[in-house]
C-alpha cells in the first residue's frame, strides 16, 4: 500500500514539474515556507528565552525568512547554542533554495528568449504584405517591396518560413542593409500548417505571396499553400494572393487550388517566351527588368480628363513626363498598344510608363516633330534564322515550338547537346528545320566542331540536372569559350544565355554575352508587381501572349534616318504611323554598361538624339506587325 502511494505521489510530482518554470518556483517557495515554519516552531519549543527576545514565533519567522534570502544577515547573532544552530540550518537551507531559484529563473529566462528567437508570437499589423516560403527569390522580393513603399510613412513585409527567425533576419540584413521606412518581420513556422499561418495575421494583410521553395516538388508545396489559403475562413476582405508554378503542367491544378481571385502565373512559360524573343532581339531582358522593377520606369494607370474625346494616337505625344502604352476602360478592359484611332472615353485610364505616378505630367504644348528625320523607307525585310541551341533541359521542347512560331519558313535550328532529344526531333514543325549535333558544352574542341560561324544566333540553356550554382558555373565556362571563338571568327553571332542566379550575371559580364535571361528574377519582379497592383495582370498577360502586343527592339532606321538629328517625340510619331508605341531606345555604344546595358526608357521628349546603324528603338507592337523585327545582333541578318 505504501509503495503504491509513493508511486502515485511520484507520478503527481513529476506532472507538476512538467509545467515548467512557474511550477519549479512554486516548489522552491513551498520548500522555503516549510523550512521557515519548521525552524521557527523548533526555536519556540526549545528556546523560550531566545524566542521571546526576538519577538516570539512571528519574530523568529521573520528572522528566518531574512536568513533564507540573504545568508549574510546572520552575522552578529547572539543566543543559545540551539538557537544559533537552528539559524545556521535556516541559512544553509536558504543558500540551497536561493541558488536553485536563481538557476530556475535563469533557465526560464533563457527559454523565453529562445521562444522569442523562434518568432512564434502572433503578429498585430494591418495592411502588410505576407511572403510565404523562403528561397533566393525572397531577397529580390523584399528589395522591390522596400523600393515600392518608399513614399509610404509606415509599411511592413512579413516572411513566414520554416527556418530560424534570427538566421532569416541576418540574411536579409546582409543582402538588404537599408530597408527605409519598411519594417521586415520574420516568423518561424510551416506555411502549410494552419496554426502557423495565423501567426502572420492574414485577415488584416494587404496581399499574400507564395514563394516556391528550392528543390524537387516545389510546385506541390505551392499548391498545398494555395489550398490552405483557399479553404481558410476569411474575416473581412480577402487579401490579394499571388503565386507562381515552375512546371506548366501544374498550372491548372494550382489555379483550381487557389480559387477565384488569386493570381497564379506560369514561370516556365514566361522564361521560355523571354528566351525565344531575346535570342532575336538582344537587350529585351534589360527592358523587362526595368519595367517589372520598382527601380526606374514601371507601369501606372493614370486618368486624365482633358484627354477624353481624343484618340490614343494623339495622346502619345501629349505627355511631358511618362509614355502612354495602352488604355484601361471604365469597365476594366485592358488594351496594350490599341489601334491609334481608339477614343479615350470618360472614366478611362491611360496605361503609362513612368518613373513614378507623381512624375506623370501633361505637356503645356506638343513637342516639335522633325519631319525630315522620319524615314520613308520600308522596314527591314525578315530573313531566315540560323540558330544553334547549346545544351538541353526540360524546357527545350516548348522553346523549339515557340521559336517555330516566330521565325520565317525555311529557318534552321540545331540542338547541340550531349544527348539526342528524340521527343523534340520527332515534333512536327511549320517553319523550322531542326537538327542535332552531339556536343559537350564545356569543351572547347566540341564547340569548335559545331562550325559556329554559320549561325546568326546562339542560345545557351542551363543544365537543370545539376544544382543551380554548378549549372551557372558550367554556363560561364561555355560562354568564355563561345566569346573567344567569336572573336577569332570576326563577331558573326549573338549569344543569349539562360542563368539561374542573377548574382552570377555580374560575373558573366566578362564574357560579353549579348543578353542574360534570369527567369527567377523576372518571376520575382512580376509577383511583386502583382502584389502591389492586381490590375497589371492583364497587362503582363497581353505582353507575354504571342497573340497580343509584345515588346520589340527594332532597328532605329525603321523610324528615323541614321545620322539625322531628331528627338524622341519624332521617334514616337514615326512609330505611331506604323501602328506601334515607342517607349525608349537602346544605344549600342552603352550595351555593356550596367545596370541598363544601353536601354533608355521614357527619355526626354525634346532632347536631341542621333541614332547609329546598330541602335534600336523599344516599341510595343502586335506580333504580326512585328514579324519584320528580325534585327538580331549588330544588324546581322
Amino acid at each position: 500500500m505504501g509503495k503504491r502511494l509513493r508511486t502515485r505521489f511520484r507520478y503527481w510530482f513529476d506532472g507538476t514539474m512538467d509545467r515548467g518554470t512557474p511550477a519549479l518556483i512554486g516548489w522552491l517557495g513551498l520548500s522555503s515556507a516549510v523550512l521557515i515554519v519548521l525552524a521557527s516552531t523548533l526555536v519556540v519549543l526549545f528556546t523560550d528565552t531566545d524566542a521571546e527576545s526576538n519577538g516570539g514565533w512571528l519574530g523568529v519567522a521573520w528572522m528566518s525568512l531574512l536568513r533564507t534570502l540573504d545568508p549574510g544577515t546572520m552575522g552578529g547573532d547572539t543566543g543559545g547554542p540551539v538557537f544559533l544552530g537552528l539559524m545556521l540550518a535556516v541559512t544553509l537551507g536558504g543558500i540551497f533554495i536561493v541558488s536553485a531559484l536563481i538557476g530556475v529563473l535563469t533557465t526560464g529566462l533563457n527559454q523565453n528568449l529562445q521562444e522569442l528567437r523562434k518568432g512564434r508570437s502572433r503578429l498585430i499589423e494591418r495592411g502588410h504584405t505576407i511572403v510565404l516560403g523562403w528561397s533566393e527569390q525572397v531577397f529580390t522580393v523584399v528589395a522591390e517591396l522596400v523600393e515600392a513603399n518608399q513614399s509610404e510613412r509606415r509599411s511592413c513585409v512579413v516572411i513566414l518560413a520554416d527556418r530560424d527567425k534570427i538566421s532569416m533576419e541576418d540574411a536579409i540584413r546582409a543582402r538588404i542593409p537599408d530597408t527605409g521606412s519598411t519594417r521586415v518581420i520574420c516568423r518561424s513556422g510551416n506555411p502549410l500548417v494552419r496554426a502557423d499561418l495565423e501567426l502572420v495575421s492574414p485577415d488584416t494583410a494587404k496581399s499574400v505571396m507564395v514563394l516556391p521553395p528550392e528543390g524537387v516538388g516545389r510546385d506541390i508545396e505551392v499548391i498545398k499553400a494555395l489550398l490552405l489559403l483557399h479553404s481558410r475562413r476569411w474575416t473581412g476582405n480577402r487579401p490579394q494572393i499571388v503565386a507562381a508554378v515552375h512546371d506548366s503542367e501544374n498550372l491548372a491544378a494550382a489555379r483550381l487550388a487557389a480559387g477565384g481571385g488569386a493570381l497564379v502565373i506560369d514561370a516556365e512559360d514566361i522564361a521560355v517566351r523571354l528566351i525565344a524573343q531575346a535570342h532575336r532581339q538582344t537587350g529585351l531582358s534589360a527592358v523587362f527588368n526595368e519595367l517589372l522593377s520598382f527601380v526606374g520606369n514601371e507601369f501606372y494607370f493614370y486618368e486624365e480628363p482633358t484627354l477624353v474625346g481624343s484618340t490614343y494616337g494623339l495622346a502619345l505625344n501629349a505627355f511631358e513626363l511618362g509614355v502612354p502604352v495602352g488604355l484601361r476602360t471604365r469597365r476594366g478592359d485592358i488594351k496594350v498598344n490599341p489601334p491609334m484611332d481608339t477614343l479615350i472615353g470618360p472614366g478611362d485610364q491611360i496605361l503609362v510608363v513612368a518613373e513614378d505616378d507623381l512624375l506623370i505630367r501633361l505637356g503645356e504644348s506638343r513637342p516639335a516633330i522633325t519631319e525630315s528625320a522620319i524615314t520613308t523607307a520600308p522596314a527591314q525585310s525578315p530573313t531566315l534564322d540560323r540558330t544553334v541551341l547549346i545544351g538541353e533541359n526540360t524546357r527545350t521542347a516548348k522553346l523549339v515550338t515557340l521559336l517555330d512560331s516566330f521565325v520565317q519558313p525555311g529557318s534552321t535550328l540545331d540542338i547541340a547537346a550531349p544527348r539526342r532529344p528524340e521527343t523534340v526531333l520527332a515534333d512536327t514543325l511549320v517553319n523550322l528545320t531542326v537538327g542535332f549535333k552531339e556536343c559537350e558544352p564545356t569543351r572547347r574542341s566540341s564547340l569548335e566542331a559545331l562550325d559556329l560561324g554559320g549561325y546568326q544566333h546562339i542560345v545557351v540553356l542551363s543544365d537543370d540536372t545539376v544544382a543551380p550554382g554548378p549549372s551557372d558555373d558550367r554556363t560561364l565556362v561555355t560562354l568564355l569559350h563561345l566569346r573567344d571563338i567569336e572573336e577569332a571568327l570576326g563577331d558573326p553571332y549573338s549569344i543569349v544565355t539562360e542563368m539561374n542566379d542573377d548574382g552570377n550575371r555580374e560575373v558573366a559580364q566578362v564574357t560579353k554575352a549579348d543578353d542574360f535571361i534570369v527567369s527567377t528574377k523576372v518571376i520575382s519582379l512580376l509577383l511583386t508587381q502583382l502584389t502591389e497592383n492586381r490590375h497589371l495582370h492583364a497587362v503582363f498577360t497581353d505582353l507575354f501572349n504571342p497573340e497580343g502586343s509584345e515588346i520589340y527592339l527594332k532597328p532605329a532606321s525603321n523610324y528615323v534616318v541614321p545620322g539625322a538629328e531628331a528627338n524622341f517625340a519624332t521617334v514616337i510619331e514615326a512609330a505611331r504611323r506604323r501602328g506601334e508605341t515607342a517607349i525608349g531606345y537602346r544605344l549600342d555604344e552603352h550595351d555593356e554598361e550596367p545596370p541598363g546595358y544601353g536601354i533608355f526608357l521614357n527619355p526626354p521628349r525634346a532632347a536631341p538624339i542621333v541614332f547609329g546603324p546598330e541602335d534600336t528603338v523599344v516599341v510595343f507592337a502586335e506580333g504580326e506587325a512585328a514579324a519584320d523585327s528580325d534585327q538580331g545582333h549588330s544588324g546581322r541578318m
